[in-house]
């Protein structure tokens, strides 16, 4: 504690603390990209399809 009586530290399990660093992580990561453009889920399901139909093309070589 401070000297005004204020908690200034915390003990967590290890596990959690990962946890919350993932989620800051996350976060972190949404942040960067809210102005980029989305797709509808209908758009990403063509466009992994394409992708694996590309892949096995690949294989089939």
């Amino acid at each position: 504690m401070d000297e005004k009586g204020r908690k200034t530290a915390v003990v967590i399990p290890v596990e959690e603390y990962e946890e919350l660093l993932g989620d800051i992580h996350d976060l972190a990561i949404i942040a960067e990209r809210r102005d980029e453009s989305s797709v509808t889920f209908e758009e990403l399901k063509k466009k992994l399809k394409r992708w694996v139909l590309m892949r096995f093309d690949e294989y089939d070589k």
